[in-house]
């Protein structure tokens, strides 16, 4: 901690940063009116970033709390008992009950084939390579000196998508799955298709990407993959053309369109409108055995519209 820099006691609700959020759900400044402002204290980037993180909890709960009263959608805990909103309880989906984890035993590493330990060692030095390659993408802000906490089976975004996939999603009822990947998520899912390649092409039916920042070639994704993604893939990237413009793209995957924004942390909210339109074409497309027309210059929503 500098010299002159304040304590790190920050204020465990809302309403002690002097945040609220308005009629809009947008979040504001309770005398000013103002939003967020991340460099509240200049230079001291080391406690705005503590700041910010403290206050980043605290909006979490209160979303999760909304998913659950407002979505009625269900919590259910991943191991060590973190909370993630999973279903939509309704007549759509089965219940899912918490998953007995079978948790190894030593000896249970001493029993596999040398090729097989060898093998899962192999695949966990790759993923970590290329977790390693997108840090930087991942949160600018984030402070290298942050105490990273591990939970079984959810060590990385990439295990966590893939812990998801397997003991919630792939055993719920739901025919049509629809993605939304922002960001590392985008990684995620194609990590996540390279691992469950054919349960994802038989149960996903659309994927919405937002400013990804997969990558096909280092992450090894096979051709079926790239094939797979351009037809059923969309990536909404930061741009400064109108929403859903055409943008150029080096790589063999998914069609990129502009968000109807250049800033990142937007691309998601910007583009929902045709998200949700590209969802709907996809959708129809599967039910008549067509393919999904792509959201095209012509389809293009005005901004009065938004």
């Amino acid at each position: 901690m500098k010299k002159d820099e304040p304590p790190l006691d920050f204020p465990d609700t809302l309403e002690g940063f002097e945040y609220a959020f308005n009629e809009k759900g947008q979040l504001r400044h309770i005398k000013t009116g103002e939003p967020f402002v991340f460099n509240y204290r200049e230079d001291l980037h080391r406690w705005n970033q503590k700041r910010y993180e403290a206050l980043g909890e605290i909006i979490t709960k209160y979303v999760y709390e909304l998913l659950e009263k407002d979505c009625n959608l269900k919590k259910i805990s991943i191991p060590e008992g973190y909370g993630v909103i999973v279903l939509n309880p309704n007549e759509n989906y089965i219940e899912v009950e918490k998953p007995k984890i079978h948790v190894p035993s030593s000896s249970d590493s001493s029993d596999e084939p040398a090729e097989k330990r060898e093998r899962k060692d192999k695949v966990s030095k790759e993923t970590k390579k290329r977790r390693d390659f997108y840090e930087k993408y991942r949160n600018p802000q984030r402070e290298k000196e942050m105490m990273q906490l591990y939970i079984r089976e959810n060590g990385s975004p990439e295990e966590h998508a893939v812990y998801v996939w397997d003991h919630f999603i792939a055993q719920s009822a739901a025919e049509n799955v629809f993605f939304v990947a922002h960001s590392y998520g985008g990684l995620a899912f194609v990590e996540l298709m390279i691992q469950r390649e054919a349960d994802v092409k038989s149960k996903v039916t659309a994927v919405a990407l937002t400013d990804s920042v997969h990558n096909v070639w280092h992450q090894e994704a096979g051709k079926t993959i790239r094939e797979w993604m351009r037809e059923n893939c969309c990536n909404w990237v930061s741009s400064s053309e109108p929403l859903d413009t055409s943008v150029e793209s080096m790589l063999p995957d998914c069609p990129r369109v502009s968000a109807g924004t250049d800033r990142h942390e937007l691309t998601s909210w910007k583009s929902f409108p045709s998200i949700f339109k590209f969802f709907t074409e996809a959708s129809e497309a599967k039910t008549s055995s067509l393919k999904p027309a792509l959201t095209r210059r012509s389809h293009r929503i005005k901004h009065e519209e938004l």
